[in-house]
């Protein structure tokens, strides 16, 4: 890359990410999540395990292994019982919930679906996020399937290495091996496009929901950083 080329850095030492179902977090954030393991505090917390339907009986097993391969332990994994496409049904307990997610993990930065999405179960996700998270970063992934009109406004860089961990993290999905949206060509492309608009290899991108920060004209707050 040249010379010219300027990063905005953003410091988040405890990143919280939210989805309604198994594979919604690794879809919309898998590479961003396997370049921060180890960098920060991260937790991934999906509301549905999607166990009332008895064909994806594998579903919660596959979750557990893509995280891992993300590289999350268990207890940096979050897995709730709440039916799919009747979110909205229960709206205030799913509030209720991340109030208490909030409480506990302090996040400095929320990932959830994008505003764009038209699934029930993650917009209700959204809404609850943005009421639970007032003073917070927020920002919306893309789940493909069901977001529509979706382009990123932020663009988060990612390593190669790190694009090629979100597919093989999705490739524990063997409930999902035949849906076009989980094709690695697809995945890889997508993060070749957001790298693109981000004059990059590669980058996740998401929609600004919320951006709470200040400005400074040093960068002397945060420990490593050099003095100039």
């Amino acid at each position: 890359m040249n010379g010219f080329m300027r990063n905005m850095t953003f410091y988040g030492k405890s990143l919280l990410f939210l989805g309604s179902h198994p594979d919604d977090i690794e879809l919309g954030c898998g590479a961003l999540i396997a370049d921060m393991v180890g960098q920060a505090d991260v937790f991934c917390m999906t509301f549905s395990d999607n166990q009332k339907n008895p064909d994806l009986s594998n579903l919660v097993e596959e979750h557990h292994n893509s995280m891992h391969v993300l590289g999350l332990r268990d207890d940096q994994i979050g897995l709730g019982s709440y039916e799919t496409r009747r979110f909205p049904d229960f709206r205030q307990e799913i509030l209720q919930e991340m109030l208490q997610l909030r409480k506990k993990y302090q996040p400095e930065i929320v990932f959830v679906n994008t505003p764009k999405d038209i699934h029930q179960d993650h917009q209700t996700l959204t809404e609850e996020a943005t009421r639970a998270f007032r003073g917070t970063t927020v920002l919306g992934y893309d789940v493909l399937r069901s977001s529509y009109g979706f382009f990123p406004h932020f663009l988060a860089e990612v390593s190669e290495q790190a694009v090629e961990t979100k597919i093989a993290a999705l490739a524990e999905y063997k409930t999902y091996a035949n849906r076009y949206y989980f094709s690695p060509d697809i995945m890889r492309a997508t993060a070749i496009r957001h790298g693109a608009l981000a004059e990059r290899p590669f980058a996740e991108g998401f929609d600004i929901i919320r951006i709470v920060g200040q400005f400074s004209k040093t960068n002397l707050d945060y420990p490593g950083r050099s003095r100039r």
